[in-house]
This record gives structure tokens, C-alpha cells and sequence, in this order.
């Protein structure tokens, strides 16, 4: 007993006549079906199954020993006669992918020899993993762009797709591009006369209806090399997403699309200096006001001072100014969020251990004697250091 697959001679099939022949509470076979299910890296199908009054979502769809098994929102007895009814929009965005998948590999192949050894399609992009020579784990921006331009041209001149069971004796002399995973009922799938491969999944009729074939990324995966795409819609979709971002960035930067990136090279430097001055600026005010806390404890120089307008890398470059000086110690503090950021410092002569000070004065953090950075709720912590000096 099996399932007589519909999707095998007619991929574009969206609704049929059959009878249910086992059913296991909400999961059902039935003795022909058009649904697709899970298997080679080609999601399942969903749709409905109709039987009189009764309209069962088909939820999941898998395949066991040649029967196909429909996974019901409800169940259906045996017997039954029902109508089915395929999701074409989803089951053509799937054929879209996965006869992407298969013109990707196949220019790989031809390019760089590279096996493509697994696909995915996943609900926003899909992706096959590829063994390559030498072990390569990705292309290069050229390398992609020309496996791109080939994919795409080879759309555009619509290429027929033809997929077909040939005889033990044709298949001997089929030039296939990878040896069949099965022995038996070798399912082939042609594009053209650059694509040949054994497939058991739903493929569009021509290359042409692929539309469009973007590569997002190349990676490395356990390995290989991971390539990452979208077709058809999703491509497109993809485009008009990312064309846009580019248009309203570039109106933001007063530039076309085009000089955009040279525009925001241009802005991100400028801010750059800017950025930097205005560092060494806080810097030096930060250094002004410390050197005017200056006091000595013992044998010691101290300077401790609060910068309300101070951050992390000002303070490090004040205090690092500071203890070049024989025997001192800086302690150092400036507003943050909930509290205060303080840092201790230490010449390297002064014998003070600096995290230690830092964690008696009350504060939270830690460090090495000779420098140690940590947070307070608020700045009288120096205070408390100084009085434990």
C-alpha cells in the first residue's frame, strides 16, 4: 500500500479527488495525494482536506515507506472521500526556492567544483551547504557577484525544467551532477543543458519562473561553506526593502543612492575628529580641576576630585598623566547612570593597595593594587578613601 503522488507529474495541481485509506486519529493517508511533504530540504505543503460538511486544515504533511501522511486540525475516518486543496502561494514561493537551490549548486559545481552536500528552506531565507575544494568556506564579493550573474542569466533565457523516472539503462548515461541517494525509482531533474540531478521535489516547469536569485552571505559551516539566498518574491521583496533603506539613507546624507557611501565615509571621518578633539578637550579640563585637589597625606601626593561632566576614558587618561609622577595616588569619580564611576590609580613606587582602598571606602568593583575601578551611589566614597589614608 502507497501513496500515488500527484506532485510528481504536476507540480502546479492545486486540488483533488482521493479516499482515505488508514487514519490514525488526526493524521490520515490517502490513496493519492498533491501535497508535499518535508523531505529533501523542501518544507511540507498545508491547505485543507474537504469531505461534505467537514473542512480539515492539513497542518503538517509527512511521508513513511511510500505513504503520504496528512497531520489533521481533526480527525477524518477511513473511507472517507475528500477534496483537496493545496496553499499554492506557499507551494510555489517553495518550488521558487528550492529550483534556486538547484541552479545555485549546479553553477557552483561548474564554477569551482564545489558539492553541494544540503539545502534549507526556512521561512525567510534558505541556504545550501557546500563542500568545497581545498576546504574554501566562502566566496569572495567577486566570486559571488559572478555566480549571481550566471544564476540570473540563465533565468532570464527560461531554461525548460523537466523531471522524469528514466529506466536503469538511461540513467547509466544521464550526466548527472551528483550520484542518487536511492537505488530505486530515480527521480531526475533537468535544467536545460546545464542542471542535472536526482530530486524528488516540486519544481517550477522553466527556469524563468524562478524570477530572481539573490545571494545574501557565504559562511563557514562545520566545515563547508554555508550560501545563503533568496528567489522569487522573497528576492524581490528583499530588493525593494533594502532599496529603500538606501534611498532614505541617502536623503538623510544629502547624496544619491549611489555616492552614499562615500558621503557617509566622508561624515563618519569628520565626526571622527570631531569626536577626538572634543576628548582631548575633556581630558585636559578634567586634568585642570584634578590638579587643583591636590594634597599630600604623609609622604604621598593625592589628588581626588569628583567630574560630574567626566567619562570612563577621560578619567583613565587623567589619572594615567597623573601617576607618572613618583609616589601618588589619584582617586577619581564622574556621574553615571544611578551613581558614580569611580577609578583608583596608583604611581608605580606608592605602595597603596588601590582595589583594597577601593572596596573599604564602600565602593562595588575591584582591580590590581595598582589600579582598580568600580561604581558608588555617589561620590562621597572618595571622602571615606581619603579619611582611611
Amino acid at each position: 500500500m502507497k501513496t500515488n503522488r500527484l506532485y510528481y507529474t504536476n507540480a502546479y495541481l492545486t486540488e483533488f479527488d482521493a479516499t482515505i485509506i488508514l487514519s490514525e486519529g488526526s493524521c490520515v493517508a490517502l490513496d493519492q495525494s498533491a501535497f508535499y511533504p518535508t523531505s529533501g530540504g523542501q518544507p511540507n505543503d498545508t491547505g485543507f482536506l474537504i469531505a461534505e460538511n467537514i473542512r480539515a486544515r492539513v497542518n503538517d504533511v509527512t511521508v513513511e515507506n511510500d505513504i503520504v501522511w496528512h497531520h489533521l486540525d481533526q480527525p477524518l475516518p477511513a473511507g472517507t472521500k475528500v477534496h483537496g486543496v493545496i496553499d499554492w502561494p506557499r507551494r510555489f514561493e517553495h518550488m521558487q526556492q528550492h529550483a534556486g537551490d538547484h541552479i545555485i549548486a549546479g553553477a557552483i559545481w561548474e564554477t569551482f567544483r564545489g558539492v553541494t552536500i544540503g539545502l534549507h528552506t526556512g521561512q525567510a531565507e534558505s541556504s545550501i551547504d557546500v563542500t568545497m575544494p581545498e576546504g574554501k568556506t566562502h566566496l569572495t564579493d567577486e566570486e559571488t557577484a559572478q555566480i549571481e550573474n550566471l544564476v540570473n542569466s540563465r533565468i532570464q533565457q527560461n531554461h525548460p525544467i523537466r523531471c522524469w523516472f528514466p529506466d536503469e539503462k538511461e540513467l547509466e548515461t544521464l550526466p548527472i551532477r551528483k550520484k542518487p541517494t536511492v537505488s530505486e525509482n530515480v527521480r531526475i531533474v533537468a535544467m536545460g543543458d546545464f542542471e542535472m540531478v536526482a530530486c524528488g521535489g516540486a519544481h517550477p516547469s522553466t527556469t524563468g519562473q524562478i524570477g530572481l536569485v539573490k545571494i545574501l552571505s557565504t559562511a563557514p559551516s562545520r566545515g563547508n561553506m554555508r550560501l545563503t539566498f533568496l528567489a522569487g518574491m522573497r528576492a524581490l521583496h528583499h530588493y525593494q526593502a533594502s532599496y529603500k533603506c538606501a534611498r532614505e539613507i541617502s536623503a538623510r546624507l544629502s547624496s544619491d543612492v549611489y555616492a552614499a557611501p562615500a558621503a557617509l565615509e566622508k561624515l563618519l571621518d569628520a565626526n571622527a575628529s570631531s569626536l577626538k578633539d572634543m576628548q582631548s578637550r575633556l581630558m585636559q579640563a578634567a586634568l585642570h580641576t584634578v590638579l587643583q585637589s591636590k594634597t599630600m597625606i604623609k609622604d604621598k601626593t593625592v589628588y581626588a576630585c569628583h567630574l560630574p561632566y567626566a567619562d570612563a576614558a577621560s578619567l583613565q587618561q587623567a589619572a594615567k598623566a597623573l601617576i607618572a609622577e613618583e609616589n601618588t595616588l589619584v582617586l577619581l569619580s564622574c556621574q553615571r547612570d544611578n551613581g558614580c564611576l569611580l577609578l583608583f590609580a596608583r604611581s608605580a613606587d606608592a605602595q597603596t593597595d588601590m582595589a583594597a582602598l577601593l572596596r573599604n571606602a564602600g565602593a562595588r568593583g575591584g582591580g590590581k593594587p595598582d589600579f582598580a575601578q568600580g561604581s558608588a551611589p555617589d561620590e562621597s566614597v572618595l571622602q571615606t578613601a581619603l579619611s582611611l589614608l
